[in-house]
């Protein structure tokens, strides 16, 4: 066996762990915090009173302009600063949360806000209230639009978590860095990592296809009929 396989072989499980026990766990958790904030950003926005609705643009403008990495950098090495010292996961958890929120709260307004007003007013002649049309009749209907871009919007937080290798959470990255420091084969470790998170993204895309096919049934138009 060459050194170059036997070498990613035996860091295979390393890199594995990492992954199993940070990179997909701060994934799930960051995205279902960060779904749940830009669901009540994307409401605020769109029937908030005007002080809310301007804090809301100003969340948004905030994480949306500036980089991933700088805001990660602040809430760990910076907020300490400050005399809030958080661990590195919960540092990651919240900065991935919090950008995850903003990118996404866009998405789930521009949903609801593509469902026809017919669809309002159906509700409305039905003697529903607001918030049981929106929950009945608009929600659902938005969900389908949604569910693309939140499915992409995953996707490429699976593949960001491997920024919280420089704020010192061992996840994927941070193993193969690990390694790499050791066995000073940078090259290969960082391709064994890339393969992996790779894999891993594979696999959420053909699960979105499947979701967005399931999701599509109810569509007036599929995707063969375009």
């Amino acid at each position: 066996m060459p050194d170059w396989l036997h070498l990613m072989v035996d860091s295979l499980w390393p890199l594995l762990v990492g992954g199993i026990q940070f990179t997909v766990p701060l994934a799930l958790l960051s995205f279902a915090a960060g779904l749940l904030l830009a669901f009540l950003a994307a409401i605020a926005r769109l029937f908030g009173p005007p002080p809310l609705v301007a804090l809301v643009r100003f969340y948004i403008w905030l994480i949306r302009g500036t980089p991933l990495l700088v805001q990660l950098f602040v809430i760990f090495y910076g907020l300490p600063s400050a005399g809030l010292v958080l661990d590195p996961l919960t540092a990651a958890l919240i900065g991935f949360s919090l950008n995850v929120g903003a990118y996404n709260a866009e998405v789930i307004r521009s949903a609801i806000e593509a469902i026809p007003k017919g669809q309002w007013d159906a509700a409305y002649s039905l003697s529903m209230t607001r918030a049981q049309a929106l929950r009945r009749t608009v929600l659902p209907q938005a969900a389908r639009v949604a569910v693309p871009p939140l499915a992409n919007s995953f996707i490429a937080l699976v593949k960001d978590t491997s920024l919280a290798a420089v704020i010192t959470v061992p996840e994927i990255f941070q193993a193969a860095q690990r390694i790499a420091s050791v066995t000073y084969e940078p090259l290969i470790l960082y391709i064994e990592a890339a393969l992996i998170y790779l894999v891993l993204c594979s696999f959420l895309s053909a699960a979105q296809t499947r979701l967005e096919r399931y999701f599509g049934q109810h569509a007036v138009f599929t995707e063969g009929q375009r």
